[in-house]
Order: structure tokens, then sequence, then C-alpha cells
């Protein structure tokens, strides 16, 4: 609900801090003394349009917060969350600001994030909904009429059922559209790819093979180099008659034999010297083997080096390094394989279509059974009260009209709107086309009499409904709005004392003029002061005995 309304620089306010609370809250006061800007700066707050000439004179900016409770708004809770803009603690509390400059631009908050005017409306409309001639007619929107015919006669879960079933179609369908619209594209893709594979195949690249072929071209590349050195290397080692190192190590152990038993490290030095000497003779081992086997074919490196150039071309192609070119292959393969497998995808997915389709059916036939019923019940129940609201001849009716759709709709089968009949003989026709703007209001009420109980929006705003009724009428008025009042909050502007005098709370709005401007207030009002309002009300400026006592007879009868 709304628990408290700032006002700053706003039209003829100064600054205003209004607290409501549950219930029914009558706002009262002279014509022109600025209920309407009251309600004019909450509108500012939910989103509506601004100018810089709401500004109070001489101010450099307007700034309206309008605090809400909203912890027991489920649709709002979730709103906040999915936009990241959920207040700070977990008090439920939400506020909405609108702040205007001297140049007419404005800035939205929400919970002290910057937010857009449309972000403003969303969150408006699920806190707080304000029917006057002017502003917020959301009854006469579609979705309206079904939000609260499904709120008053279909099952709560039910139409999770219906929203889930169509949102698990919609899924498919776009998986469905997204395929098809791929469906070219992938042709020649597919034919792009199975060529590259081709092409690669040919060259039958094995693991690594480009890393080896490079190792084999340096060693057949250097052949004379490495021939000329390993034969050198022999030579030093055990080739020559007396000068290599085999022969030098044993003339080296030969000498220092001696010594070994008269000395324990040169011992241990004779012993590492004849280790070296059995290594060294294992390293000439495989030296020997080396070169035997080492093949300087210039027939082989001719082969590697036009290898070589075969794979570094077609790396080349792919734009990758020759070593990389296994990696390419699997990655073709794979993409080759998702495009052939995309046919039976789609096959699959437009099987789902048709198994969803299904589903979504049988769950919206049993919904519009329930519509069905529920429109008739509806429909009676308001046209009871509007009757008593002094408009005997009006029928509301809640039509049902398919919906031709060739998809399914997260509303179901069919779209509703109420048609209304205000005179004898008159065709029903739309309630924005026949309703003039004290009945809209009237019609507005008794709607909201029946489905307050399950209605989703926590607080309301009639302004002036009893515009062109009085008397008896008006009472009843009052009468429905207080009992209104008891599941939620109403703020309620009126003119009528009999309306007045049925609110749970009471505010006095004011005009004060000076020399230079003139001032809007509002004031909370006591008993003995809303007793006076009343009377004032009833008879005018000079309140009389007979006003007074009437008036305290109408407050305390309620």
């Amino acid at each position: 609900m709304l628990q408290q309304l700032s006002i700053q620089n706003y039209a003829t306010v100064d600054s205003l801090d209004i607290e409501f609370k549950a219930g029914m809250s009558v706002i009262t006061g002279e014509t022109g003394a600025g209920k309407s800007v009251i309600l004019g700066a909450l509108g500012l707050a939910l989103g509506d349009r601004a100018d810089k000439t709401v500004l109070r004179g001489g101010a450099n900016k307007a700034d309206i917060c309008a605090q809400f409770d909203a912890s027991g708004i489920r649709v709002a809770q979730h709103w906040l969350t999915d936009n990241d803009l959920q207040s700070n603690d977990d008090s439920g509390s939400c506020m909405l600001r609108r702040v205007v400059n001297s140049d007419g631009r404005s800035k939205g908050y929400i919970n002290g994030s910057p937010v857009t005017m449309a972000n403003l409306k969303t969150l408006g409309e699920m806190l707080i909904d304000i029917h006057s001639q002017h502003e917020h007619q959301s009854l006469l929107q579609r979705s309206t009429h079904q939000r609260l015919l499904d709120d008053s006669g279909v099952d709560k879960k039910l139409l999770g059922q219906l929203h889930s079933s169509q949102k698990q179609w919609q899924q498919n369908f776009q998986k469905i559209q997204e395929l098809s619209r791929q469906s070219e594209e992938y042709s020649a893709q597919s034919q792009l790819l199975a060529y590259q594979l081709s092409e690669l195949d040919e060259l039958a690249i094995d693991d690594n093979e480009a890393t080896d072929l490079e190792t084999e071209f340096k060693s057949l590349n250097h052949a004379d180099e490495i021939i000329s050195s390993v034969q050198t290397a022999l030579d030093l080692c055990n080739e020559r008659d007396d000068q290599n190192v085999t022969t030098l190590m044993n003339q080296a152990i030969a000498v220092l034999k001696d010594l070994s038993e008269k000395n324990e490290q040169v011992r241990n030095i004779i012993q590492l010297m004849k280790t070296a000497e059995i290594q060294l003779n294992e390293a000439v081992s495989d030296l020997h083997a080396f070169h035997e086997s080492f093949d300087a074919n210039p027939q082989r490196l001719e082969q590697v080096n036009t290898r070589l150039s075969e794979l570094h071309a077609i790396a080349r192609k792919h734009r990758v390094k020759p070593e990389q070119l296994s990696e390419v292959i699997a990655s073709l393969r794979q993409q080759l394989s998702r495009i052939q497998n995309s046919d039976e995808e789609l096959e699959q997915l437009q099987a789902n279509d048709a198994l969803l389709r299904s589903q979504y059916l049988k769950i919206a036939t049993d919904v519009s059974a329930q519509r069905k019923a529920g429109a008739i019940k509806l429909a009676s129940q308001v046209n009871t009260q509007l009757h008593q609201l002094g408009m005997p001849d009006a029928e509301l009716e809640v039509c049902l009209q398919a919906d031709n759709s060739e998809h399914p709709s997260e509303h179901g089968l069919e779209i509703v709107e109420f048609l209304i009949c205000t005179n004898p003989g008159q065709a029903p026709g739309p309630l924005r086309k026949i309703a003039s703007g004290g009945e809209l209001s009237r019609i507005s009420l008794a709607i909201q009499v029946i489905t307050a109980q399950t209605s989703q929006t926590p607080s309301l705003v009639f302004d002036e409904v009893d515009v062109g009724i009085g008397g008896d009428i008006a009472k009843v008025v009052g009468g429905l709005l207080r009992e209104l009042g008891e599941r939620t909050q109403i703020l309620c502007v009126t003119h009528q004392a009999q309306v007045a005098g049925q609110g749970h709370h009471h505010f006095l709005v004011s005009k004060h003029i000076s020399s230079n401007s003139s001032v809007t207030q509002i004031d909370a009002l006591k008993a003995e002061d809303i007793v006076r309002e009343v009377a004032r009300m009833l008879g005018g400026e000079e309140v009389s005995d007979e006003s007074l006592a009437h008036a305290e007879q109408m407050v305390a009868s309620k």
C-alpha cells in the first residue's frame, strides 16, 4: 500500500509529507484548494508526463517521492528482483521518485536507482490504480479485463500451468525458427566443410607428422656435416692408433694402479675412471650404430621437403600452423556433423511442437470453461452493484472473443473485454466508447468491490467518483468504498458529504493565499474536525447547528 507521499516545489505545494494508512482515506477540500495537485504529484511519481510548468514559481526543481509497502505484492517483488531494483533491506519497502528540473527534463528513480519513465509506469501499475476521468484508466485496457476475470473466476494453479505450457511452446518454436532460418546457410556451409575435409583427407595427415618431418628435414639437410662430425668423434675416441681417448684413459689407469694400494683417495679416483671408460665405450658403440644407420639420401630429403611444402600450404589456407592441422580436421568434422544432425534436430523440434500444442490446448480449454462460468457470475454481480449506484439501466457484459492467433497465446483461447450498455435499447459497446467519465468511475467502483478479494492491485484511488450523484446514491457509494477499504487501501477524493463521512481517515486540502503566492497544504483531521468538515460539505461555509448535528450523525453511523 501507499505509505507516504512527499512533495517538494510542485505546482502550489511548497513542501508536503503525507502519511497514509490502510483502509479508506477521504480527501476533501473546497474547489480549487489543490486536491488535483496531490493526485497530480502522485501521477508524476508513477511515470506521468511532465514539463517545467509543474514547478512551483521560483523553484529550480520539483521532487516527488512515493513510498509503498510492496512486501505482499509478489508480482512487484519479482519485477524488482528481475530488474535488480530491490531495496537494500528486507522490509519490502519500495520508493518511487521523480525529479523535474526547470528546463522540463525529468529523472525517475526506484529505490534510489535511475530508471526510465516506462519502468516507473510498469511498477506503478502493480502498486496502485488511479480511477478518474483523465488519469490511469486501466479499466479501459483489455489486459485489465483479462486479469480481473481470471483473478475472480479461474483457478490460479491452472493459470500457472497455462502460462508454463505456452512458455515451453514458445521456447521450442523459437528454436524451430532459428534452425529454419539457418537451413540455407547450413547448406552452403556444409558444401564448404565437405570440400575442405576432402582436401585434407587426401593429404592423409598423421598426428605430429609436421613436427617429425621438420626434425628429419633438418637432419637430412645437414647430412655431410653430421657424417663428418661423427667420424671425427669416432677417431678421437678409439680409431687412432695411440692418441685416442680410450687408449689415453687406459694409460692413465695403469699409471695410477700402483698407487691404489697406498692411498684410499687414489683408489676411488681409479674406480671413477674405470666407470667413465665403460660409459665411453657404450657411447662409442652407439655412435658407431648411428654412423652405420644414418642414410644421407638426397631423394628422401626431396620427399620430406615436398611433403613439408604441402603441409605448410594447406596450413596457410586455414590460417594455422602445420602442427595444428589435426585440430583443424577435428573441428571441421564436428561442424559438419552438427549441420548434418540439424535436420534430425529440426524434425524432433517439430514433433515437440505438435505435442506442446496439444498439451497447451487441453489446459487452455479447461481455462476457457472456467472463464465462461466466471464471466456470467462477474457480470451479474457487477450489474447488481451498478443498479445500487444509480445506474438502473446499465448492463455489463463480459465478452469472450476467440483469439484467432495462429500460435498459442499466453492468455489462452480467447480475448476478454468488458462491454457496457448504459441506456435501454442501446447495443453493448467498449467501455472507452460508451461510458462517460462519471459512469466509468462508478463502473470501476462496482467491479473493484466484487474483485477486491482477489485483485493484485493493493491500492486504489478514486478521483471524484461521486460526480453527478447525490443523496442516497452518494451514501451507497460511500458504503461501497468503505467496504472495499476493509480489504484494500482506498484513497478517495470527493465532494459528497455522504461519501466523506464513511472514511476511516480524513485529509483536508486547503490553499492559503498571500500577496506573493498560493500555498497548498493537507492536514489529517481528528474526530471533531472531521465532523466540522462534513458539516461544511453539507451546508457550505456557514456551518449551522443543524448541519453539525447531521454531520455528527453521518460520521457516527459509519
